[in-house]
């Protein structure tokens, strides 16, 4: 006999996993910036101006 379906769960399981994906995406491109930040502030002789 076939086991009844969990479309919620599935449906949760996907939206949990998009959430994950997002956030290791937001998480590199964060880093990404911070780098990027940082070796602009090296080439402007070490000191980083605040405006």
């Amino acid at each position: 006999m076939a086991r009844k379906t969990n479309y919620g769960f599935e449906r949760r399981e996907r939206e949990k996993a998009r959430a994950q994906k997002k956030a290791d995406r937001q998480r590199a491109k964060q880093e990404k910036s911070d780098q990027r930040k940082a070796a602009q502030g090296e080439t402007e002789g070490g000191v980083a101006e605040t405006c």
